[in-house]
């Protein structure tokens, strides 16, 4: 093998390599998109499946019930329950129902009046606790209306659906008992149909027999 054979192989073999290097970079490009769109694809298909849309739209209207309920809380029933513990407890509000484990009491050096010292006192605030019991109590009878008339309605409308489809399935029995029925009639006029023309071909035949015996014993 000459010199110029050598250059020849050496020339076939460094394009094989680089044919090969671009093909294997060709495939990891390949690779790497498939990936990447596949990632996207699955965020995409991540976000818009029903329960997520579902989880987002009961996230922001809990925040709105929130919102509602601790006005009704704080606005509507508060005051009336500040007013009844008034009449019966002498109290003022909610904030002033404790039950003192150790009360620490400071005088002011100006009145000489003796005030309770809430921070170093320690304490049981059952005003709290009311508070915290009122806002579940209407958070869960406003959760389970709603939750209620949902149902509700959702029972109506699969009713109304219910009710469709069978009339839907009705029809299409009927439908289909229609188109057999035809098909069967038509089935039938074309089978007598057939059996009269039948009928015919035998009597035409018949009767081309009886000319030709007669024109043979003439």
């Amino acid at each position: 093998m000459g010199k110029a054979d050598m250059d020849v192989l050496e020339a076939r073999i460094a394009a094989g390599e680089e044919k090969e290097r671009k093909r294997k970079a060709k495939e990891m490009k390949k690779e790497l998109k498939k990936k990447r769109d596949g990632f996207f694809a699955d965020f995409k298909k991540f976000i818009t499946r029903g329960n997520v849309l579902d989880m987002a739209v009961g996230v922001i209207v809990g925040g709105a019930f929130t919102a509602i309920i601790n006005s009704l809380s704080n606005n509507i029933l508060k005051p009336i329950i500040n007013w009844l513990l008034a009449l019966i407890l002498g109290k003022d509000s909610l904030s002033e129902i404790f039950t003192f484990l150790t009360k620490v009491e400071v005088v002011d050096e100006v009145t000489g009046v003796k005030t309770v010292d809430l921070a170093n006192s320690i304490y049981i605030d059952w005003g709290a606790f009311i508070n915290a019991i009122i806002n579940f109590l209407l958070i869960a009878f406003t959760l389970f209306t709603i939750v209620r008339i949902i149902n509700n309605i959702r029972k109506k409308l699969d009713a109304k659906e219910l009710a469709e489809a069978a009339e839907k399935k009705a029809a299409e029995e009927a439908a289909k008992k229609e188109a057999d029925a035809a098909a069967a009639k038509a089935a039938a006029e074309k089978a007598a149909a057939e059996k009269a023309a039948l009928e015919q071909m035998y009597a035409n035949i018949a009767r081309q027999t009886e000319l030709l015996e007669k024109l043979a014993n003439k």
